[in-house]
This record gives C-alpha cells, sequence and structure tokens, in this order.
C-alpha cells in the first residue's frame, strides 16, 4: 500500500518505523527489561486483583454451600415429615389397639358374644395403621440417612489454602 504522491516515507525508510523520541524526564538509555507492560503493574493494582479474585472465590464458595444446604434440608424436610406421620399413624394405631381392648374386655366382662364384630374390626383398622406407621417410619429413615450435609462445599474449601500458596491439589 502506498502513502500516496505526495507523503514522504517514514523516516530510516520504507517499514522501518520512525524514531520516537522519550518521553520528558526518562532516559533513553534505560536497559530493556523484556517486561511486557502486563509485568509493569504496580503492587496496588496485584494485590486488588487478588482481593477481587478471593472475593470471587468466597463468593463462589458461599453460593456452593447454600445450594448443598437447601439440598439436605429437602431431605431432612422429607424425612422428618414421614418420621412425623408415621408418630400420627402410630397414635391411631394406639386409639384402634386401646378401642379393641376395650371392646375386647367389655365382651369378656359383659354379654359376651353378642357384639364381637366391632372388637375385630378395631383390631383389623389398628393392624392397618401399625403397617402405615412402620412404613412412614422405615421411609423417614432411610430418607434421613441419605442426608449428605454440604460434601462438595467442604472438599473445596480444603482446598483454598493450597490455591493461595499456588499450588492445586
Amino acid at each position: 500500500m502506498s502513502a500516496g504522491p505526495n507523503v514522504p516515507p517514514p523516516a530510516g525508510g520504507p517499514g522501518v518505523p520512525p524514531h520516537v523520541p522519550p518521553a520528558a524526564g526518562t532516559s533513553s538509555t534505560a536497559p530493556h527489561t523484556g517486561a511486557s507492560s502486563d509485568d509493569a503493574r504496580s503492587l496496588g493494582e496485584l494485590f486488588g486483583e487478588v482481593t477481587e479474585d478471593l472475593s470471587v472465590l468466597m463468593r463462589q464458595e458461599v453460593a456452593l454451600a447454600k445450594a448443598e444446604v437447601q439440598e439436605s434440608a429437602k431431605k431432612a424436610g422429607k424425612g422428618a415429615g414421614l418420621l412425623g406421620g408415621a408418630a400420627w399413624a402410630a397414635n391411631f394405631a394406639l386409639l384402634f389397639a386401646s378401642l379393641a381392648l376395650w371392646w375386647a374386655l367389655g365382651a369378656m366382662i359383659g354379654d359376651g358374644d353378642d357384639v364381637p364384630a366391632l372388637g375385630w374390626s378395631a383390631l383389623i383398622v389398628c393392624a392397618i395403621w401399625a403397617l402405615v406407621a412402620l412404613v412412614m417410619a422405615l421411609s423417614g429413615k432411610k430418607s434421613l440417612e441419605s442426608v449428605e450435609g454440604v460434601p462438595r462445599t467442604t472438599e473445596t474449601v480444603q482446598k483454598i489454602p493450597d490455591a493461595m500458596k499456588g499450588h492445586d491439589r
């Protein structure tokens, strides 16, 4: 690409950059260290970047912990709800067992077998409620045993000291 007919070529000939004089207050004889502009950053800038990176890391760890705690809380809530339901069902089992015993004792002491079906039906309902309580209790226990806490957060937080030293684990 030509510069045009009236424009002279840059000093030093074609393809050679023009000489730029040093800025005021600097020496043109200073040795070149080979450092790029990134290496010439001030300590304050470097400290600012480290602080920003650490801040981002801590925010990410807090976000991870929140997510894990929410997941664990959901599992714990489900387990607690099932255990509460098991307790409610056990309450009904106790109620119907008491009613069945009451009817059975009333039939033995009272008139005999005039109303035996009511006592037996109360025992059947009691057995049903006891089975419901057992299923809910076992399911709730299993759900609570699956709660892990915050394992990923624990793992990544343990890596922070090594990362600060520049080592990966």
